[in-house]
């Protein structure tokens, strides 16, 4: 017995005094940014490796890192695509800071070969659904009329799809185009389409970094339910001035940027503009169609823990008929950002925000004009402190205070008959605070949970409408229809008042675990809320679409999301292999009512009703990423329904309180990106596009009055398809061998879009032809082959 306590004893001392040894070991930390070398641009995503310690640590979005190790002398390796490695020794015996530049890899002569797998970070972090896109990346895919898109881009992923073409916002995982959350350095945008969805409205001279979250979507973010489309701007050339554009078929672009102060600030400028209209006259048109904006990034670094930031973008469209109809819309943002070190492992960032959504109509022949939009104010505050190599924290806070202009109607003439009429104004705020953790529990095992507490406020306005059992809608059970309900009064608010609150608190969690360096299971649930929804009965939306935000009689949309993924990557890198199956409910997913009018509605409240939808489906992708070629391979099986149930046993609901097909439910999705570079000179790219048709509604009937015939829609909704949609683009980029003495460089982009001239439906209506008298089904194609040239320059 003794003998076994004494045993027990020097084992207890032994193991005590090697805890005690391990936690009195010296650390220390290493921190600083990673830039490009020819001109100070940060970058983000940068990995900073240490091999032969298996630790490692990536740039946050403002080319930021911090890692901490033991009291030595260690090799680190600095890794990013594109970039030239940088390999050295670090003597960790004292904290420090490093600023690292990398150089663009063709720049070098004698070009580092690295041997270790700098992906490993990538398969044993626990983010998943995660697609990211690089510039370079987005002007190698051939699209309509030569210009390259930040949007008509990402239809390219996985579980990424289109309302078609010409139709404006994207649709993720099943979700409505109004359920992504689109930040362009960090300020929301509420419209991404130029021209109707001809275009996007970000320009890809400008854009540094992109970002797409279809799930596994971290505690920072919220206010959406399908996805977060992260865009960050560069931030200018603080070594020389620099200015780059092209010249294109129907646009052209300009960007500029230089020193402020060489090596402590820069300035960036961009712009764009349509000009096709301009030759709408020459064939006896009086039509014009035009977009322009304007990027803009100012930066300055104060010293080694102080930065500041002041971006902006401005975009307007305009489209008129014949000088009687004129459309503008656009957006406006505004983002004063200020970046602080308070410690070598405690990050800052510090933002005021301004975005404004502008919606505008002039009708002459009717005399009137007709304005709309939605603006929001955002104050928010985000630090990330890497306490240590395994545990890392994201916290945060963010309010914002929106105000909603549905529609205003003024005489826009003298003679007008049309009287002057002011829909009331809404008022709501949202705040957030989050907390988020990275947490490396083993080799294998790596977490990353948080939780978001979300407060929507629905503030005061000038008058609300009151019902009777606050019903605003109600069911003829005799014409078997719903009916607004008569109002039985109206209240108004002072704007300090509450009309209705949402608090929600929004878990997620996500995690990895890796057999080894190469392969990998990931697995996450989300649950999200949205305060805001687009009201819209088309497709996909249009500037005539009005944004609404909960209240008393609209809930929030409630998001619960499951994925599970496979990860490997193949012969160190150059192959790689992601398939994911995800599932997703929502609750409280608006619909309308047959015969819902939603334009210039003062009380929207009573055309709609509450229901649910669900997504569920199974997303491949196969990428090849090093050799003359490389590209992607993309599938998707899926399936998006939606279903309102009536509200009491007699009501029928919508299409019968059974399931029915979203209007972005889409079975079958292959599309296929592939660049090749032949030498040189030559480079060519090429899309493939498959996806099963759109959800609509063919007539089941038709009736005859005084000798016209009018189709009848009254089967289930969504219950017939569109004929499939698929094209091939191809791409042929020029880059005459540049003089050495010269600083231009300029190439040329050949490019087809539809190659073999696919008429793809947009739709289809039935009428009866006025010689026939017979009923036929007219398609609606807008694109069939275009080919188009675009001369790119830089100097």
């Amino acid at each position: 017995m003794k003998k076994y306590i004494s045993t027990s004893k020097i084992l207890i001392f032994i193991f005590l005094f090697g805890h005690s040894v391990l936690l009195s070991q010296e650390k220390f930390t290493l921190n600083g940014t990673v830039s490009e070398i020819s001109s100070n641009e940060t970058l983000i995503g940068v990995s900073i490796i240490f091999p032969e310690l298996g630790e490692g640590v990536v740039t946050n979005e403002y080319g930021f890192y911090s890692i901490t190790l033991p009291k030595g002398t260690h090799k680190l390796q600095v890794s990013y695509l594109g970039y030239t490695d940088i390999v050295q020794e670090v003597d960790f015996s004292q904290d420090q800071k490093i600023n690292f530049q990398l150089k663009e890899a063709s720049e070098m002569l004698d070009e580092v070969i690295i041997t270790e797998n700098v992906e490993k970070l990538n398969i044993r972090n626990p983010q998943m659904s995660v697609n990211k896109l690089s510039s370079a990346t987005i002007k190698q895919i051939p699209v309509v009329l030569g210009e390259s898109d930040v949007i008509k881009s990402i239809i390219l992923l996985p579980g990424v799809t289109s309302g078609g073409e010409g139709a404006s916002g994207f649709n993720v995982r099943g979700g409505a185009s109004d359920q992504n959350l689109i930040l362009l350095d960090e300020a929301i945008i509420f419209n991404s389409s130029h021209l109707f969805g001809f275009f996007s409205v970000f320009n890809p001279d400008a854009i540094k970094d992109i970002k797409l979250y279809k799930g596994g979507i971290p505690a920072r973010y919220g206010g959406r339910v399908s996805s977060v489309l992260d865009i960050y701007q560069k931030e200018g050339n603080s070594k020389e001035f620099k200015m780059s554009g092209g010249l294109g078929v129907v646009a052209s672009r300009l960007l500029a940027e230089g020193p402020i102060k060489k090596d402590k600030g820069a300035f960036l400028v961009g712009g764009r503009a349509s000009y096709a209209h301009l030759f709408l006259p020459l064939f006896d048109n009086d039509n014009i169609a035009y977009f322009y904006d304007l990027n803009t990034k100012l930066n300055y670094k104060i010293n080694e823990n102080n930065n500041v930031y002041l971006s902006g973008y401005f975009g307007r469209d305009v489209f008129s008929i014949s000088e009687t109809f004129q459309n503008t819309y656009g957006n406006t943002v505004l983002n004063l950002r200020w970046n602080h070190l308070f410690s070598d492992k405690l990050f800052s960032n510090l933002s005021l925000i301004y975005s404004d959504y502008f919606y505008g109509l002039e009708l002459d022949f009717v005399g009137f004009e007709w304005n709309s939009g939605i603006r929001n104010f955002n104050l928010k505050y985000d630090l990330k402190h890497y306490i240590s190599n395994n545990f890392q924290l994201n916290y945060g806070v963010n309010n914002i205070y929106y105000k909603f202009n549905p529609g205003e109607i003024k005489p826009n003439s003298a003679d007008s008959g049309i009287i002057e009429e002011k829909l009331t104004d809404k008022y709501a705020n949202e705040f957030g605070a989050y907390i988020d953790a990275e947490h490396k529990i083993s080799n294998n095992l790596t977490l990353q949970y948080g939780l978001r507490l979300s407060y929507f406020t629905r503030l005061g306005q000038d008058e609300l409408n009151i019902y009777e059992n606050d019903n605003p809608l109600i069911y003829n059970d005799e014409l078997q229809i719903y009916q607004a309900a008569e109002a039985i009064g109206t209240e108004s608010y002072s704007r300090s008042d509450q009309i209705k609150s949402f608090p929600n608190l929004e878990p997620r969690v996500a995690l990895s675990y890796a057999f080894n360096d190469n392969t990998s299971i990931k697995a996450s649930y989300n649950r999200m809320a949205q305060y805001l929804h687009l009201l819209s009965n088309t497709s996909s939306p249009t500037p005539l679409d009005v944004w609404a935000p909960s209240g008393k009689y609209i809930e929030p949309q409630l998001l619960n999301q499951f994925a599970l993924g496979y990860f490997r990557s193949i012969d160190d890198n150059k192959y790689a292999v992601e398939t994911e199956v995800f599932y997703k409910d929502i609750q409280n997913r608006i619909d309308y009512i047959d015969g819902a009018d939603l334009i210039a509605n003062n009380a929207i409240e009573q055309d709609i009703l509450n229901g649910e939808a669900r997504a569920y489906g199974l997303e491949l992708l196969l990428r090849k990423n090093e050799g003359k070629f490389k590209g992607w391979l993309a599938y998707t099986l899926s399936k998006s329904e939606q279903r309102t149930q009536g509200r009491t046993s007699i009501e029928p609901g919508i299409n019968n309180n059974e399931w029915y097909n979203t209007p972005y439910d889409k079975t079958h999705d292959i599309s296929f990106n592939g660049s090749y570079e032949l030498n040189e000179k030559w480079k060519f790219g090429a899309n493939f596009v498959f996806q099963t048709g759109q959800p609509t509604n063919f007539p089941t009937g038709q009736f005859e009055y005084q000798g016209l015939i009018t189709p009848i829609y009254d089967g289930p909704r969504n219950s017939d398809r569109l004929p499939a949609y698929h094209r091939i683009d191809l791409s042929a980029t020029l880059t005459p061998r540049k003089n050495k003495t010269r600083k231009w460089q300029g190439e040329w982009v050949f490019s087809v879009y539809n190659l073999y001239n696919r008429k793809n439906a947009a739709s289809i209506t039935f009428s009866q032809n006025q010689d026939t008298f017979v009923n036929e089904a007219i398609k609606t194609s807008i694109f069939g082959i275009i080919p188009a040239v675009t001369y790119n320059f830089k100097f």
